[in-house]
């Protein structure tokens, strides 16, 4: 049984760790202090993320990044029409053994890594996109009838861009629910910009130095799944992801007329280890229904599917979220009004 000073010693130490690990990484990357803030809270639920953006936003180099902050293995793959599952899991080869018979000799593909740039995945076909499946779930993958554990952190950030969707392939919801968030990154500011060109037109290109050890990340993430929820805040998940479903009553008239599928019970795992990461980030060792409510739309956007009818208004899931917060709002006696705003992440 731990004792409170250890408790808050322990947050505190949290606390001290995320936030260095985010100013780190801002020496590098201009400005996206969500994005960087969204993919650290999945880092430490252990989780995955996809990300929305045009190129050129620095998605590579924050994963990259990331590695060098906490001394972790980096692979990058870049998704194309003819990229095979064996590309990405590894296959056997035949090679000459000691005796000089031939034997099947198990090569490791980029999947086994601790950090995994699945970059424009939506452009690989559906067979070789599932082939991450197994290994984002269960940490392991099987070739040959074989399974081979994928061992320390792993952690896949896949990008897609919402912009060219022509000879791409759309992520089957399976895919996209092994993701605990989806991002949407922006374009910089103009301020930020011009950051941007000093850093990467000078003489010497900054990069990040190791804040933290594999090691110490792996206790962290065992903190977060240490910290106390409530029931009510349990609740709160739960009918979030139950007001998504258009056959659920009381849930908004935008999800009864345009949704086709809500949210899995995943997405009401997300929420809740997203929103534990978020509280020790605040100092504390509870979830409050802030820290849900801010987590929502990153942890659901991409797992409510619209029907026919909402693809052809062009409605984004965003806006059918907005409608099941408010719809909380007004009915909970336990969420203030002012809690239920657009989250950053």
């Amino acid at each position: 049984m731990q004792t409170l000073g250890e408790i808050k010693e322990k947050v505190q130490d949290y606390v001290g760790k995320f936030n260095a690990l985010r100013s780190e990484i801002a020496r590098v990357i201009v400005g996206q202090r969500e994005i960087i803030e969204g993919s650290l809270l999945a880092l430490m639920a252990d989780g995955h993320v996809l990300l929305e953006g045009v190129p050129g936003l620095g998605k590579t180099l924050l994963m990259r990044t990331l590695g060098e902050t906490m001394g972790l293995d980096f692979a990058r793959v870049q998704f194309t029409p003819d990229l095979m599952p064996a590309d990405i899991v590894g296959t056997n080869v035949i090679v000459e053994g000691e005796g000089g018979e031939r034997i099947f000799q198990f090569r490791r593909g980029p999947v086994f890594t601790n950090l995994l740039l699945a970059d424009e995945i939506n452009r690989a076909t559906p067979k070789t996109q599932s082939a991450l499946l197994e290994s984002m779930q269960e940490r392991q993958a099987t070739v040959g009838g074989v399974t081979y554990p994928i061992d320390g952190v792993f952690f896949v950030l896949a990008t897609q861009n919402p912009l060219e969707m022509e000879g791409t392939y759309p992520l089957p919801e399976a895919q996209l629910d092994r993701f605990i968030f989806k991002l949407v990154i922006g374009y910089p500011t103009h301020s930020e910009l011009v950051e941007v060109l000093r850093r990467t037109t000078a003489e010497v290109v900054p990069h990040a130095q190791r804040i933290l050890t594999p090691d110490e990340l792996t206790e962290m993430r065992r903190l977060v799944r240490q910290v106390i929820i409530a029931q009510h805040v349990e609740d709160l998940a739960a009918d979030l992801v139950l007001k998504t479903h258009p056959e659920t009553e009381g849930a908004p008239e935008s999800v009864r007329k345009y949704v086709r599928y809500g949210a899995s019970p995943r997405g009401a795992q997300a929420m809740v280890l997203t929103a534990k990461a978020r509280a020790l980030l605040a100092g504390r060792y509870n979830v409050s229904t802030g820290d849900l409510i801010a987590v929502a739309k990153s942890s659901l956007r991409h797992r409510i599917i619209l029907n026919f009818e909402g693809e052809a208004e062009g409605l984004r899931t965003d806006s059918i979220l907005d409608d099941v917060l408010d719809s909380i709002a007004a009915t909970s006696k336990t969420i203030k009004r002012g809690e239920v705003e657009p989250s950053r992440l």
